[in-house]
This record gives C-alpha cells, structure tokens and sequence, in this order.
C-alpha cells in the first residue's frame, strides 16, 4: 500500500467513522436524482425540428416539455395509492399543438391574457395589434410565444435539481410589439416534487411584457372527470370583474359574498354554478384575481380529494387568472382516446392584470431599456391523505 494511499485513508476515517452509515448516504443521493433526457419530437410545418425533454426525479414526478411553445405536455405524479398519472391536457403530436388549440401547456407572450381592441400606447405612440379574441388581442396576437419554436440554452441535471433554459428571440414590431425582446423562460424540477418557472427578459426600446404559463391542470388523472370537484384556494381579497368582451371594467371587487371567495379551500362546483353576472359573462370562472402580499410567496392551491393529489402554486406576480376550461366544447382529442370537454381542466396563469397597458390605475407592465424582467412561478405538488 503506499503512503498516498494510507494518507488518503487516514484523512477519511473521521468522516467515515462519523457517518457510519457512508454507503447509504451515497444510495439516497442516487435515489434523490434529478434527470433530464432529450429525444426528438418531430418536424414542424415550417421545417424547424422540435425536441422534447423528459425532467424526471426518484421521488415520484416527471415533466415533460417540448421546445415548440415552450409547452408542458405532461406531468406524470403519483397519487396517495402511488399510481403514477398525467395531470396536464395535452396531445400525442406535434401536428395537434401547430393546430388551432387553447394554447395548452404553452409559453405565453408577448402579453399574456386581453389587450382592448388590439392597441395600446406609449410615450405618445400608438401601437396597433392583432385583433385574434373578437375586437380584442389575445395570449399575443396571431403567432405569439406559444406557437414559435425556442432555442435550448442550457440543460443541467444534479441530485437535487434538474433544469431546460429556453430562449426566444421576438425582434422589434413582431406582431405589433415594439422593441427587440430576448427571452428566457428555465422550467426547474425539484427533488422535491416541485416545478420552477423563471422569466428573463431585457428589451432595446420601450415595450410591455406580460409572460405566464398556460397549462390545464386535472389532478385527478382523468380527464374524462370534471374539474368541478377539486378543491381550490386562493389567497385574494378582490377580484378584477370584466365586460362582455371579458376586459376588465378598471373596478377592483371585494370577493367577499360572492362566489369569487376562495380565501378558504372550497368545491369549485359550489361556487361556479351560483347566480352571478360575472360567471355568465365567462361562461364559469375566467377572471384575474388580485392577489394579497408582496413578493415570493404561496397564493393558491387545487386539491383532488379522491387522489390525494394537491399542487401549490407559488409567484412574485401581483395578479392570477383563475380559468375553468370554459371555452372546451368536446372538439379536442385526449390521448386517452377520449375528447377535452368544458371544464375537464383549470389553469393558474400568474400574471399581471389583463389590459394593463390601457389601465393606469394597474400595476405597471412596460419595460424599459436598461431594465431586466424576472419573475418566478413555482407548482408544488404533494399528498394529502
């Protein structure tokens, strides 16, 4: 043996005879692992190839997202009994998500949620948009964020963390936006089961940015069940109310009587079947709640009480648009071989308030030269028995 070797061995042995159990030590880092692996995922119409990459950690979750959209097009979670189930709306193709759909899973922008009849102004210029949801713009306009393909930064995978850095580049004027805009959107698994989405952005001229996530959750697994008997939460004291076209009026509304009141869990079928001209303007919920607090912090949650499954969603945003899947109408195909019908899921888009660009009164979305927008959404899920 030489005298490297004993050294080395004399310098271990505190460390070992400290942690006598050095072996299984090493045998929880593995099982704590967080993978990411790539494959290809198809050709868009355009040409332009499209990757998946599969997140995936020991501790019972994988997500998977491909780079056209920056779409989530799966989340596999165990429920109380350990069944391993998918709990995002999604398809089985690339042509599905190049076709019309409500922007699953997707990456949204420019601006995220309604711009009023498509224009806007700043500094004295008046910006015109794509009129794409009746007289008003939508998610971004024709081809926003959600049907371009984005480029693969950085893949990094650990025992604690595995992470997909996307980028796109939207150059000055694209569909209607002023400035060149360079975004980076890094989705993060956890060994924790919880799910990191950072926006990056930075900005030549003048513009607004509004990014959010727009994936259908149904934590039951099945997607041929309702979303009416989760349990929902949210931690707001006021609500934004809109107009028939679904911009909002400017007011900001005590949710307190109303079925807006989510401050403690309840059954979303008791809420969106009760009598209010709001939910019959949305056809159910699709409204931007105004969240309570400042910075980093928990503002909501979706329990399924029968899976046991339950995801808490924590932002720096202000706002949060609360969706029922309202707008389904049983025309979209499920993998399952059955058909997404209105209300089989919900989003939790964080955000800033609709409209804001012609509101004021709202917190500001406009991002100057110089400035950096980052923002962080993170989707935890558990158990609860």
């Amino acid at each position: 043996m030489s005298n490297t070797t004993i050294l080395f061995i004399i310098i271990l042995m505190p460390y070992l005879a400290h942690h006598s159990n050095f072996e299984n030590m090493i045998k929880k880092d593995l099982k704590d692992a967080v993978t990411i692996e790539k494959r290809s995922y198809g050709t868009t119409t355009d040409g332009e190839l499209v990757d998946q990459f599969s997140l995936k950690n020991k501790g019972g979750i994988e997500v998977r997202i491909i780079t056209f959209g920056g779409r989530i097009t799966e989340i596999n979670t165990a429920d109380k009994n350990g069944k391993l189930e998918n709990v995002v709306l999604g398809f089985n193709s690339l042509e599905q998500y190049e076709k019309k759909n409500p922007f699953f899973g997707a990456l949204v922008g420019r601006y995220g949620n309604r711009i009023s009849k498509g224009k806007f102004s700043l500094n004295g210029t008046e910006y015109l948009l794509a009129k794409n949801n009746g007289e008003n713009n939508l998610h971004g306009g024709l081809k926003g964020f959600d049907k371009v393909v984005w480029k693969v930064e950085n893949v990094e995978e650990s025992t604690s963390f595995a992470s997909l850095k996307l980028s796109y580049y939207s150059a000055d004027m694209e569909e209607g936006f002023p400035g060149n805009l360079k975004t980076t959107v890094t989705y993060t698994l956890h060994s924790n089961n919880s799910l990191d989405v950072l926006y990056e952005a930075t900005t030549d001229k003048t513009t607004v940015i509004n990014l959010t996530q727009h994936s259908y959750f149904n934590l039951s697994g099945n997607f041929s069940q309702l979303i009416e008997n989760h349990e929902v939460e949210i931690d707001a004291d006021k609500f934004v109310p809109v107009d028939a076209s679904l911009i909002p009026t400017g007011e900001l509304a005590i949710v307190e009587n109303t079925p807006f009141d989510f401050r403690k869990s309840k059954i979303v079928e008791t809420a969106i079947n009760r009598e209010h001209e709001q939910l019959k303007i949305g056809g159910g919920f699709d409204h931007c709640w105004v969240l309570n607090g400042k910075g980093y912090r928990s503002v909501a949650k979706a329990h399924h009480k029968e899976s046991g499954r339950v995801m808490e969603v924590f932002t720096d945003q202000p706002g949060m648009q609360f969706y029922t899947g309202n707008f389904l109408d049983g025309t979209l195909p499920a993998p399952n071989n059955g058909v997404y019908v209105k209300r089989s899921g919900l989003c939790f888009e964080t955000q800033h308030f609709p409209d804001s660009p012609n509101q004021p009164q709202f917190p500001d979305t406009t991002l100057e030269p110089g400035q950096k927008y980052e923002t962080k959404t993170t989707f935890n899920f558990y158990i609860n028995h």
